[in-house]
């Protein structure tokens, strides 16, 4: 088994409250209030942008060809998923200037963004890789006939490509890494981070 695929193995108890979560249950069945999805939306744009200053870091540090190339195709993934955001934003009215980021997306932003600076390469990898495998995870689990107005939302991360960025990453982090506590760490606080973001989107009223 493959470093990538023991880490999100032991991870599974968090990927299972992920998956319960009412926030992404009522994304699954179309039931989920519109003004929480719009808040999300809005706490996910700034989120993104602080993962693509992350891979940028990653970029600016990388050692070696392969591994500058592979950041920046990851670096060009995510402006695929700032489209659909900025998507969202034109068709739903949804204010993007000045989001004010929550608590628990400035935490996540800013280990991202810590560990991007001045962790090894592994761990970066290791911290950035949660929240690509999971979004694939969460966009083949549900059901776009559902989703009723999240359907756009659930083929985006259902799509065949973005399985191919999620696994270009868990690539580089498998060459990169190791099975050391470092790694381990960062794995587990960056998917722990991504349930608090869902919590704070179903719980927050902006």
């Amino acid at each position: 088994m493959s470093l990538a695929a023991r880490l999100w193995a032991d991870n599974a108890d968090v990927v299972a409250e992920v998956l319960a979560h009412p926030f992404v249950r009522g994304i699954g069945d179309g039931s989920l209030d519109r003004d929480l999805f719009a808040g999300y939306i809005a706490q996910d744009a700034f989120f993104l942008e602080s993962f693509a200053r992350a891979y940028g870091l990653a970029i600016a540090r990388s050692g070696d060809t392969d591994t500058l190339l592979a950041l920046a195709e990851l670096l060009n993934g995510v402006r695929e998923e700032l489209r659909l955001h900025a998507s969202y934003a034109a068709s739903w009215g949804i204010d993007m200037v000045g989001v004010e980021p929550r608590p628990a997306t400035l935490a996540y932003t800013e280990f991202l963004l810590a560990t991007a600076a001045t962790a090894d390469l592994a761990v970066v990898c290791a911290a950035m890789t949660p929240c690509m495998r999971l979004y694939a995870h969460i966009g083949t689990s549900l059901d776009a006939g559902t989703a009723g107005p999240y359907a756009d939302w659930v083929r985006t991360y259902a799509d065949p490509g973005f399985e191919q960025v999620a696994a270009l990453l868990e690539k580089l982090l498998d060459r990169l890494g190791d099975d050391g506590a470092a790694v381990r760490t960062a794995y587990r606080r960056a998917m722990r981070l991504e349930l608090e973001f869902f919590e704070s989107a179903f719980t927050a009223r902006d």
